[in-house]
C-alpha cells in the first residue's frame, strides 16, 4: 500500500459534505482550482508590492484531492457508534471519514480505526457535558504508505483503553509504524497536550527523494508532501545558486530545509549547516536524519530569536533560512537580520501578511525571487517563499 502524493487536478471536485452543509472548512472548493490559484497569486502580489513582477516564479499547485498527509479527527458520537471528523456548531461530532482531501491510505485506515474503537467501547469525549475519554485521532501518512496513529485522551483511563487495544490495532493496521497516546486533561480548544506515551515504534520515516526525515509524534511536517518536496527543492536550488559557505536554518523543525540545503558532493563536505528548533524531540529527529544521510549538520534545541541574538559575531552565517509559524519571525529577529552581516535570507512563510510586515522591517534586503506554494488547496491559506539579497 502506498501513500497518495501524486497531484490530482480535477478543476472543481465534488464534495457531498460541503454541499450538505456538514463541513465548510474547504471554503473555496466550489471555485475552479485555477481560479483559486490565481486568487492566491494576486493576494500575494498585493501584500508584497515591493516584489518586482519579474521575480515571481510560476506557482506550485497543491492538488484538488488526495493531497493532505495528515488527518486531525474529532471523536464524537457515543460508545459503539462514533463519528470521526469535526466538531459541529452544537459541540457534537460530525463524521467526515470519507473526506477526499486526505491521502487514500488515510481514508482506507479511518473505518478500521473507527471499528476498533467502537468494538472496544471507548467513550468519546462530549464537549458540552465535558464527559468521556477519547478526544481526537491524529493520522499522518508517509510517502511509502506507513502511518503514525495518535490517540488524544482525557486521562489515564483512555490511555489504559488504548493500551488494551494495541494488539488489535497492530493486527488490523499493519501499516501503523508508530502508535501513541497523548494526554489532554484540560477542557480547552487545543489539539493535544504535553504528555505523549509511545506504545509502538518511535518515528515515522518520510522518504523525500535524497533525504529521509524522521517524524516523532509531536513533530511538525508540512501537510502536503508533494508541495513540501517542491518547497525544499526550490530552497536547495536557491542555496546552490548563491553557494554560501555556511547557513542557519531557524525554526528548523525536523531539519527539512537544513538537510536539503546542505549540498551534495564537495559542497556538502564544506558547507557548514546548523539548525535551530525549540522542540527537543524535533532536534532528535533532525540529528537522526542527518546521521542516516551522512550529512555533517548540527542541530540545537533553542529559541530561534534568542539563539541569533546571543550568537558570537564570528559564527554568523552567510545565509539564513527562516520558516516561522503564522505570526512570522517578529520585530526582534527582523531587526537582528537587518543589522547582521547575513548576505542572503530564504524566508518561507505560511502567512503573507506577517511576511510583508517582517520584510518592511528589513529594508536592507531586496527580493530576488518569490514563489507561491499552494500547500492548502480549497482554503485561503498558502505558502510563499522568497530569496532575499542584502543590498544595503
Amino acid at each position: 500500500m502506498t501513500g497518495g502524493t501524486r497531484l490530482q487536478l480535477v478543476d472543481t471536485p465534488h464534495c457531498d459534505y460541503f454541499e450538505a452543509g456538514k463541513c465548510r472548512s474547504c471554503v473555496l472548493i466550489e471555485t475552479p482550482y485555477r481560479a483559486q490559484l490565481r486568487e492566491k497569486e494576486d493576494r500575494s502580489r498585493e501584500l508584497l508590492p515591493s516584489v518586482p513582477e519579474s521575480a515571481w516564479l510560476p506557482s506550485v499547485p497543491g492538488g484538488t484531492r488526495d493531497f493532505r498527509n495528515r488527518a486531525k479527527l474529532v471523536v464524537g458520537g457515543r460508545a459503539g457508534h462514533i463519528a470521526l471528523g469535526i466538531l459541529g456548531p452544537d459541540g457534537h461530532g460530525i463524521d467526515l471519514r470519507d473526506c477526499l482531501i486526505h491521502e487514500p491510505v488515510i481514508r482506507e485506515a479511518i473505518p478500521r480505526i473507527a471499528k476498533l474503537i467502537e468494538t472496544a467501547g471507548i467513550v468519546p469525549y462530549d464537549v458540552p457535558t465535558r464527559r468521556g475519554e477519547l478526544k481526537f485521532v491524529h493520522i499522518t501518512a508517509a510517502p511509502d504508505g506507513a502511518l503514525m496513529l495518535r490517540f488524544v485522551t482525557r486521562g489515564e483511563r483512555g490511555l489504559a483503553a488504548i493500551r488494551r487495544l494495541l494488539p488489535d490495532l497492530r493486527r488490523e493496521l499493519p501499516e501503523a509504524a508508530v502508535i501513541s497516546v497523548n494526554l489532554l486533561p484540560e477542557h480547552k480548544a487545543v489539539l493535544e497536550g504535553e504528555r505523549e506515551e509511545l506504545l509502538h515504534g518511535s518515528a515515522l520515516t518520510m522518504r523525500l527523494d535524497e533525504v529521509s526525515l524522521h517524524l516523532r509524534p509531536q513533530s511538525f511536517f508540512q501537510t502536503n508532501t508533494a508541495v513540501a518536496r517542491a518547497l525544499y527543492a526550490q530552497a536547495a536550488a536557491w542555496v546552490d545558486k548563491v553557494d554560501p559557505a555556511s547557513l542557519w536554518d531557524l525554526y528548523c523543525g525536523v531539519g527539512g530545509f537544513a538537510l536539503h540545503c546542505a549540498g551534495t558532493g564537495n559542497t556538502r563536505q564544506t558547507r557548514r549547516v546548523l539548525g535551530v528548533e525549540l522542540s527537543s524531540e524535533a532536534v532528535r529527529s533532525a540529528r537522526r536524519s542527518a546521521r542516516d544521510a551522512g550529512i555533517d549538520a548540527s542541530f540545537v534545541a533553542a529559541d530561534a530569536t534568542e539563539y541569533a541574538r546571543d550568537a558570537d559575531r564570528s559564527t554568523i552565517p552567510e545565509l539564513v533560512i527562516v520558516n516561522p509559524p503564522r505570526r512570522g519571525i517578529g520585530p526582534e529577529l527582523s531587526a537582528w537580520l537587518e543589522r547582521a552581516s547575513v548576505a542572503q535570507v530564504i524566508y518561507s512563510s505560511c502567512n503573507p501578511e506577517s511576511l510583508a510586515r517582517d520584510l518592511s522591517a528589513m529594508p536592507s534586503y531586496r527580493v530576488q525571487y518569490a514563489r507561491v506554494f499552494d500547500m492548502f488547496p480549497h482554503t485561503r491559506h498558502l505558502e510563499v517563499a522568497v530569496l532575499l539579497q542584502r543590498v544595503g
